[in-house]
């Protein structure tokens, strides 16, 4: 019963347009400048450190 209300609750906030959890560090534009420097030939230690994000997320999100 605690299953179907926590669920019933989680929807409830999505229909109303309310995600939880932590907020990515990866916007759009950080996203877009991490794929420019990545396409000039620049490594991704330096990207993610330059950018302040750890090597995993930039992996992560560029694929």
């Amino acid at each position: 019963m605690i299953v179907e209300r926590t669920r019933a609750g989680l929807d409830a906030a999505k229909a109303q347009g309310r995600t939880g959890g932590r907020p990515s560090v990866i916007t759009e534009d950080v996203l877009t400048v991490a794929k420019a420097r990545k396409a000039k030939g620049e490594s991704i230690t330096a990207i993610a450190k330059a950018l302040g994000v750890s090597r995993a997320t930039l992996y992560r999100h560029l694929g």
